[in-house]
């Protein structure tokens, strides 16, 4: 084990890409400096770009239909809105467009939850056909999924919460690629599951600690893949503890709570015991109010009654 933190695992797992796969190649605005690859891989590879997303992410597509691996870099997610029809209407429909003839395998960085535009914008894009969103929340998984999403014919778009970049931790050095596909289980219980993805996986985590004090075993599941969902590690859990809380950054209609919570109602409704609850940010005029530890915690001891 060796200690790192969640940007330094990303910036490994980028330049293990680019040794393993000549086709790799990192593009976006300011990448020579940020990323740290410019003196080792050249400028063909570590790729600066002027301050238009949709023209660079409009080359990204262009460059894995030809055949190369293209990591396209969004610094902050609301900045990336302008290539919103780049990405819905061409990298999401190519392949199906084209009867399968052609692929489109480009991964998108991009880091959410700057401010409070940008604060849920997994959930957005989690709302069109075509593309795999990922919101990897641990090290382990800041490290290993690059490697999976560059080997997906389709685009792949990873999602990285602003809260999580600094956070420190310990990665084991043969750590590797990791699944894309499915939800997992951080923390077991039996009382009641709390689900959280990106920056509210720390959330739900704490809010486990602090009912665990308070005689309660909570279950944590990382969502980790929003597009698809994995209903089927949500649903087993909620068989398991007969109760379930939702943290979600996205407001409170038209989310990945709402979506969630509808899916267990339709499917698991006779093994609940309590009314599923929610948790998601609020805002006003002024601000936006982001779910903590102490509203999960009041949530799951609602549906404990």
């Amino acid at each position: 084990m060796r200690k790192t933190t969640y940007r330094r695992a990303v910036r490994e797992a980028i330049r293990e890409a680019l040794l393993l796969d000549e086709r790799v190649f990192l593009m976006g605005e300011d990448v020579g400096s940020s990323s740290g690859l410019l003196g080792e891989f050249g400028p063909d590879r570590i790729r600066d770009t002027p301050p238009s997303a949709s023209s660079f992410v409009a080359a990204g597509i262009g460059s894995a239909v030809g055949g190369m691996r293209p990591v396209v870099e969004i610094s902050a997610a609301d900045a990336g809105l302008p290539a919103l029809d780049q990405i819905l209407t061409n990298a999401a429909t190519l392949r199906q467009m084209s009867g399968g003839q052609l692929t489109v395998p480009l991964v998108i960085r991009m880091v959410s939850g700057r401010n409070w535009l940008a604060h849920d914008i997994g959930s957005w894009y989690a709302h069109i056909p075509g593309l795999r969103v990922v919101s990897p929340a641990t090290l382990e998984d800041a490290r290993g999924m690059l490697w999976t999403a560059l080997a997906d014919p389709d685009p792949v778009l990873l999602v990285e919460h602003a809260s999580l970049q600094d956070v420190p931790g310990e990665l084991a050095e043969d750590a590797g690629s990791v699944d894309i596909e499915r939800a997992i289980v951080r923390r077991g219980g039996r009382d009641v599951t709390l689900v959280g993805y990106g920056g509210t996986l720390p959330v739900t985590l704490a809010a486990a600690d602090e009912l665990a004090d308070r005689g309660v075993r909570a279950e944590v599941v990382d969502l980790r893949c929003l597009l698809p969902l994995d209903e089927h590690t949500i649903l087993e859990s909620v068989r398991r503890t007969r109760r379930l809380v939702v943290a979600d950054e996205g407001r409170r209609g038209g989310g990945l709570s709402a979506e969630i919570a509808a899916g267990v109602a339709e499917k698991a409704f006779y093994h609940l015991e309590a009314p599923i609850e929610r948790v998601y940010a609020q805002s006003d005029d002024t601000r936006t109010r982001l779910p903590t530890p102490d509203e999960v915690v009041a949530a799951a001891l609602r549906a404990l009654g």
